[in-house]
């Protein structure tokens, strides 16, 4: 029906994805379509699991998504944690490099805005955030036990959540503080 009414597009963002099968997966991806994927929403619902290997052979922009209607938390640390159950629950692997590239430079792609943010490129608007390792005393444990980028960030995703936040930066200004 939105391929009918020519609703796909490079400014079109399909929330969940849990439903599609192979060829509209495709078909998003040559329109330029993106997905949001919301793991917390949709393990809340019960309304199923989006498969995220069809739409990466499809090369389908993904982004990480809160979903404030169906959704239990707008922490993209508790929706990465998610994110990680949703594809063990397929029997794939979701890295932890691939994680942040959904809650950021994917997200900034799905939304068409990767000139602006979602990495920290020079003339980009640098909204980032600031984690504090001891904001717990297991993150604080399990942080101690990372040997290597790829271990930091898969506690930081498995155990992060609202209280990890230090700082927040938007354009580059401290607008929040712990």
């Amino acid at each position: 029906m939105y391929d009918h009414y020519k609703l796909l597009g490079e400014r079109s963002v399909f929330a969940h994805g849990v439903h599609l099968c192979d060829d509209e997966c495709a078909r998003l991806a040559e329109t330029g379509s993106a997905v949001a994927f919301c793991p917390t929403s949709n393990l809340f619902l019960g309304s199923g699991l989006f498969n995220l290997p069809m739409a990466e052979k499809h090369k389908l922009n993904v982004g990480l998504g809160t979903d404030v209607g169906g959704g239990t938390s707008f922490s993209l640390l508790q929706t990465l944690n998610e994110a990680y159950k949703v594809m063990q629950l397929q029997g794939a692997r979701l890295s932890p490099f691939k994680s942040l590239y959904l809650a950021t430079l994917g997200g900034a792609r799905a939304l068409r805005l990767e000139d602006r943010i979602g990495t920290l490129q020079p003339g980009t608007d640098a909204d980032f955030l600031v984690l504090d390792y001891n904001a717990t005393p297991l993150l604080s444990y399990r942080l101690k036990q990372a040997n290597n980028i790829a271990e930091t960030l898969f506690v930081l995703m498995t155990l992060g959540d609202d209280r990890t936040i230090l700082q927040t930066y938007a354009a580059g200004k401290l607008v929040h503080q712990r």
